[in-house]
């Protein structure tokens, strides 16, 4: 038997409050452990109180780099992520709040350089375990 999960499509929409992005289109991605966030420019800095933190831009809209978009974050960890292509880059990873149509919870996102990819996002298997499943011939599911 299977728990009642929310059903989402192959791509769906997401929107970060604490990032002030709104409405980033998202493949989802049963093959990513971890999500990501196309970051044209990362930088990582401490606050005043000795946090660690990073700042990033992102160009949210698909397609164009005509709007861009200045985040700042806290930095939650470090790890080295193999792409699909086989490269092992080390990225910086944030938690944050994700939001699409009623739903709203908290997962990790890594910050990388996504310009060349069709998608700016990409939602991996461990935001979506317990919360969703996945109808591979649908799409934006969760706003409609």
């Amino acid at each position: 038997m299977i728990d009642a999960k929310t059903t989402i499509g192959w791509c769906e929409t997401f929107s970060f409050p604490e990032l002030t992005l709104k409405n980033v289109q998202a493949k989802i991605d049963t093959g990513a452990r971890t999500s990501c966030l196309h970051a044209f420019y990362v930088e990582k800095f401490r606050a005043k109180d000795g946090s660690a933190r990073v700042r990033f831009g992102v160009h949210p809209l698909q397609g164009s780099d005509e709007l861009a978009v200045h985040c700042e974050a806290a930095l939650h960890d470090e790890r080295y992520v193999t792409d699909s292509g086989g490269h092992r880059t080390k990225r910086c990873v944030i938690l944050t709040t994700f939001e699409a149509d009623g739903h709203s919870f908290q997962a990790e996102l890594t910050l990388t350089d996504r310009d060349s990819m069709k998608f700016r996002m990409l939602l991996g298997r461990t935001a979506m375990h317990e919360r969703f499943v996945v109808d591979p011939s649908a799409s934006y599911l969760l706003s409609q």
